[in-house]
């Protein structure tokens, strides 16, 4: 069966079972209404008959059968009640419809407490059948001594004949109520089958089932949350990297700040952003290590509905980084370094063909010279040789684009400053000698870039500057902004938003310098936590 069709059959059933209760119900009130109408009813008319003089003075007395049972029988057939019994103090009747059952004790058992002056309406069977008796005391004319008691019963109406009386009314309830309901039950089987996207619970659940799969054996921590920040989802390498326990479980009760206190004042204002917003690759400290954070907004039918948060490793993609970076740069080394030898081979070349081998052998022993020093000045200067292989690579680059790189002798890089990976260094410096690279026309002169780099366990020093033709002042307050770029291409604006990100995320500072037509000086500064 179909949702539509389950929803509507039970739907149906629903309210054919709550009309038909309904109707039960009401036949149920209508009949005590009834008893209650005709008790009272009864008891007016046992006070009226008790208080008739021929009827008080002949009870208990031997033949007052006589006097009573005409009095009692006009007085029933003009008041419509079915029966009215008088009885003295020993139970025995004085009147009664069937005059067979006069001077024979009253039957019952609810008449005890008339016999001591209690007035009351009970229900009972008697010899009639069910019906609502009145009991009211006789009393003698003073008022004083009880003897006897005035019964006045009503037959009550069965269930069935209630049923019968009223079964054209009930029959149009139940049938406009079915109608109601069966127009009621179609609507919100198709009401829900709209939410679902005309989709079968099975199909939900296979769906639900498939995504949960999917995000499970992604490589990233994920987690979704709604609107007020409370989780939906986490995936198991996300309850590895915030709790370290792939077991734990979570509730939608649970917010995202509940889990990560130490970044309530950075999570409160993700969660407060405009939804046409979005976050890539934050750095962030959680629990004394580093991921790169990544919100999402999250829309059901245009509505705002929640966030989706991806969350990387950020020395596992530090890793797979270097990896890539130093096959970059080596390429990029390689292709300046043969474009500026087969130069350098030509020129030589050409001298040896006009026979001026002096002049030959000078180019080839100044190159050699300058190569040789400067890769002494890194090996002894710089320990890490991914960084080094990048200011070979840049410094090919910069003679290749007519650009002078100084790297400053004062400049040396022993250790790496603890919280940061070789990976951050080469992706810091070597955006920044890029960035320099650009501030240059093709046709300008005189294009000058120095650099000094200094870092060893305590502190990080990275200075870059070049006589470009600087950055304008509306520009400074976006240009480490992710996407932001002057050169108006596409992929641009990424480099210095990961500079200012990496550098920000080990509590360091990145200082901008800038003169139009003078140039730019970029400085990084960062001290081990702790220490000043």
């Amino acid at each position: 069966m179909s949702l539509r069709t389950k929803m509507l059959s039970m739907s149906f059933l629903v309210v054919s079972i709550s009309i038909f209760t309904s109707g039960l119900i009401m036949v149920y009130s209508i009949s005590d209404a009834f008893e209650k109408e005709l008790g009272e009813r009864a008891t007016a008319i046992a006070r009226t008959v008790a208080q008739m003089p021929s009827i008080r003075e002949n009870v208990g007395i031997p033949g007052g059968e006589t006097i009573i049972q005409p009095f009692a029988e006009r007085t029933r057939l003009a008041t419509n009640v079915d029966y009215i019994v008088i009885i003295d103090m020993d139970r025995i009747r004085y009147s009664h419809p069937s005059e067979s059952l006069i001077g024979k004790e009253f039957v019952g058992g609810d008449e005890k407490a008339s016999l001591s002056e209690h007035e009351y309406v009970s229900k009972a069977k008697g010899t009639l059948g069910n019906s609502v008796r009145a009991f009211v005391p006789i009393m003698d004319e003073e008022g004083v001594v009880q003897v006897g008691v005035a019964v006045v019963g009503i037959l009550t109406p069965t269930f069935q004949s209630l049923v019968a009386q009223y079964r054209n009314d009930i029959f149009l309830s139940l049938v406009w109520g079915l109608i109601i309901g069966l127009f009621g039950s179609l609507f919100l089987a198709n009401n829900i089958k709209k939410q679902t996207f005309n989709l079968e619970p099975y199909e939900i659940a296979r769906l639900a089932e498939e995504r949960s799969a999917v995000m499970q054996a992604m490589d990233m921590g994920i987690i979704a949350v709604d609107e007020h920040g409370k989780i939906t989802f986490m995936n198991r390498l996300a309850k590895e990297f915030v709790f370290n326990d792939s077991e734990k479980e979570i509730t939608r009760n649970n917010s995202l700040i509940e889990f990560l206190p130490n970044l309530n004042e950075v999570i409160t204002k993700i969660l407060n952003m405009p939804h046409s917003q979005q976050i890539v690759n934050r750095s962030m400290n959680i629990y004394d290590k580093v991921y790169l954070v990544s919100l999402y907004p999250i829309y059901v039918k245009g509505q705002a509905a929640g966030s989706f948060i991806t969350m990387v490793d950020k020395t596992e993609a530090n890793r797979l980084a270097e990896e890539l970076t130093g096959v970059k740069t080596l390429v990029d080394a390689l292709r300046a370094q043969n474009h500026e030898y087969m130069n350098k081979l030509h020129s030589i070349a050409g001298l040896i063909q006009l026979e001026r081998t002096e002049e030959a052998l000078d180019i080839i022993i100044d190159e050699t010279n300058d190569e040789e020093n400067i890769i002494q000045f890194l090996k002894e200067s710089i320990t890490d040789y991914s960084v080094s292989g990048l200011l070979l690579g840049k410094r090919a680059r910069a003679r290749e684009l007519g650009v002078q790189f100084h790297l400053d002798r004062q400049s040396y890089l022993h250790y790496l400053l603890d919280g940061f990976s070789a990976g951050d260094i080469i992706t810091v410096l070597g955006n920044l000698i890029e960035n320099s690279f650009e501030a240059y026309s093709p046709q300008e002169k005189n294009k000058i870039v120095e650099c000094l780099l200094q870092g060893d366990r305590n502190h990080l020093l990275i200075v870059v500057r070049d006589n470009g033709k600087g950055i304008r002042d509306e520009d400074r307050n976006n240009i480490f902004t992710y996407g932001f770029s002057t050169k108006a291409k596409d992929g641009r604006g990424i480099g210095l938003a990961l500079v200012k990100q990496i550098i920000e995320a080990q509590g360091g500072l990145v200082r901008l310098e800038s003169e139009i037509n003078k140039g730019t000086k970029i400085t990084i500064e960062v001290e081990r936590r702790g220490e000043k």
